[in-house]
């Protein structure tokens, strides 16, 4: 069966995590109890900004919906490698390598202009708190998540435009356990300079642009309060601080992978696995410990909860 572009090859061999047989299966169990991590803490956040009516605003439906990108994102890839880290011969499909692909840039996509959003949420509360709600109303909110959708479809399918019409006809090795349009690129037959550029200006580019775009937005904010009164600045840090973790966690690894394009190491590997794997395990720890309305509110939900219990 050939590809979707008529390549000869049909399928991709992910050459994974190498080590020794016990080394997997702690590797395995290591995941596993991630991705579970991953599942429980984020419709954790979901269901406790739906549930409590004092989570009802737009900094937490914002929120909510980063939980939920970040349990698609994880699952589009955690489970696969999984599986994958105790089979000898890891083949994926022509078909379900692109498909794959364009659900880690869709989701991708989604997650850099969310956090745009909730940047932009903050800022309006902390420098414009009069016009706060006026600003921030139900129906921009709505707006921001169709707008991040949007953005990141169109991310994706225009990478996928240029990388679904490269002939592939010899090597099918994939260096990584998931697919991705930078090491597909390399195994096309044909010379694939101006993709590898396109690659690096959609992906590399906007990631590091987004980045500096949201640490400059942060910065501005707190000279902002501590402009108008030094002691709030303390109390300005400590409300950004979980939302400034979260940046940095998220593009960090992405900066390795699109700005330092096909590097012969296999770093981005383990990148991948601090974006797939660990920063969507440590999002909800993170807004839930350093954010005092969720302690607040997982406290409602406890005493509610033993109150129904001996009721």
């Amino acid at each position: 069966m050939d590809g979707l572009n008529g390549s000869v090859v049909s399928e991709f061999v992910l050459l994974g995590l190498s080590g020794s047989w016990e080394t997997k299966v702690i590797l395995m169990i290591t995941f596993s109890l991630l991705y579970i991590g991953i599942i429980l803490g984020n419709f954790f956040v979901v269901f406790l900004i739906i549930v409590d009516s004092h989570l009802h605003s737009s900094m937490y439906f914002l929120l909510a919906n980063l939980s939920f990108n970040d349990i698609g994102v994880s699952s589009t890839t955690v489970p696969r490698m999984i599986t994958d880290l105790l089979k000898e011969h890891k083949v994926i499909s022509f078909q379900s390598c692109m498909t794959q692909t364009c659900f880690i840039h869709t989701m991708g996509g989604v997650e850099m202009v969310l956090l745009i959003a909730m940047a932009f949420d903050r800022y309006v509360a902390i420098c414009k708190p009069l016009h706060y709600l006026t600003i921030m109303k139900p129906r921009t909110c709505v707006l921001l998540i169709v707008i991040s959708w949007v953005t990141g479809v169109i991310h994706a399918m225009t990478q996928f435009s240029f990388v679904i019409n490269l002939p592939f006809c010899g090597p099918n090795k994939i260096d990584s356990f998931c697919c991705d349009f930078p090491r597909i690129i390399q195994l096309a037959c044909s010379d694939a300079a101006k993709f590898e550029f396109v690659v690096a200006a959609n992906s590399g580019v906007i990631t590091i642009g987004t980045f500096f775009l949201l640490l400059l937005s942060y910065v501005f904010i707190l000279v902002t309060v501590w402009k108008r009164s030094s002691g709030d600045l303390s109390k300005a840090l400590g409300t950004l601080s979980a939302h400034i973790t979260v940046v940095v966690l998220f593009f960090t690894p992405c900066i390795f992978i699109y700005m330092w394009t096909f590097p012969t190491s296999s770093v981005d590997k383990y990148m991948f696995i601090v974006d797939f794997a660990i920063t969507p395990a440590l999002n909800p720890l993170i807004y839930t410990l350093r954010n005092k309305d969720i302690k607040i509110a997982m406290q409602r939900l406890n005493k509610k909860f033993h109150y129904d219990r001996f009721c």
